[in-house]
Formats: C-alpha cells, structure tokens, sequence
C-alpha cells in the first residue's frame, strides 16, 4: 500500500490557517502563479478556488516581484516595525529603572539606549508625555499640562514592565 504526501484536503472555512500557509509557502516558495500557489496550497491539505486565493493574496498584501534574474514571484511586504506602546514594550529590556520627583520623571538605561528610548517615547505621543531630553543611559521625561509626574511614571513602568511589587 502506497501513502501520499498530500494531506486530506480541508475546507476554504479556516481563513487564517490558510492565509498562514500561504504566508510560509510565499516566503519558502519561488511561487510565480497563482496556479502553481494553489497545488502547492492542495499539497498541505487546503480546498481553494481561484477566486478565494486571489482575494487571500490581495488581503495578504502580496505583489509581483521581479527576480534579478528575471521572471516574476509572489512576495510580501515585511511587518512594519512597531510603533507606539508596542515600541516601547519592545525596549522594555534597554530601561532600568523610572522614578519621579515632583517635576520631572527619570528613566535610567543601559548605557547607549537613553536616545533611543527618549526617541520611542515621544513617537508613542502618550498624552501624559510633554517631551524628553536624553543623555549616554538617562531620560528626563516632562509631564504634559495638568498631568502629574505620578501619573506619566505610572504609564512608563507599565509599558516597559517595571510595575512597582510591593
């Protein structure tokens, strides 16, 4: 008895466990038709028409890209880098600590990462943010008007994750 590589097929139902495997086979593939992206899609089990995979595609963000070599394949667009309170969740390992007094917060880095903290923090518009001034490992961090320093170092020990325990 001969076994197939193929798996039984599943349904168009599971639009993200499609879109996700068109997203891997996109990225690992040379895939340069929707043709050959559908048997290549029928091969990891997925039942798809033509009509549903151009609309996975276009909600994908997929485009045509031109090999040096020449021909066309599918890509994607990479992730655009986070921004807001994403960004600063993301730099949450460079701080060492938040404290205040009553006018200013003060953020301590790792040596080197004050810049680009202070930078993330004012792209993060956090309305309780006036503005920053960063130096080497260190951010002074103004409140906006009408905003405590309490308050804005609450916000930033939440975001980077230093919450006080008591």
């Amino acid at each position: 008895m001969r076994t197939s590589n193929v798996s039984p097929l599943r349904s168009n139902g599971d639009k993200a466990a499609r879109q996700e495997a068109i997203r891997r086979i996109i990225r690992t593939h040379a895939v340069s038709t929707q043709d050959e992206l559908g048997q290549l899609l029928t091969r990891e089990g997925f039942d798809v028409t033509q009509a549903t995979l151009s609309r996975d595609l276009a909600q994908l963000g997929a485009m045509r890209v031109s090999l040096p070599q020449g021909g066309t394949v599918y890509g994607l667009e990479e992730a655009p880098p986070p921004s807001g309170e994403d960004r600063l969740r993301e730099l949450a390992e460079m701080v060492l600590s938040v404290e205040d007094n009553e006018m200013l917060v003060v953020v301590r880095t790792r040596p080197g990462s004050a810049p680009l903290v202070a930078s993330a923090i004012d792209q993060a518009r956090l309305p309780e943010n006036l503005g920053t001034i960063a130096g080497d490992d260190t951010i002074f961090v103004a409140p906006a008007r009408g905003k405590s320093t309490r308050t804005l170092n609450r916000k930033l020990k939440s975001l980077f994750g230093k919450e006080d325990t008591p």
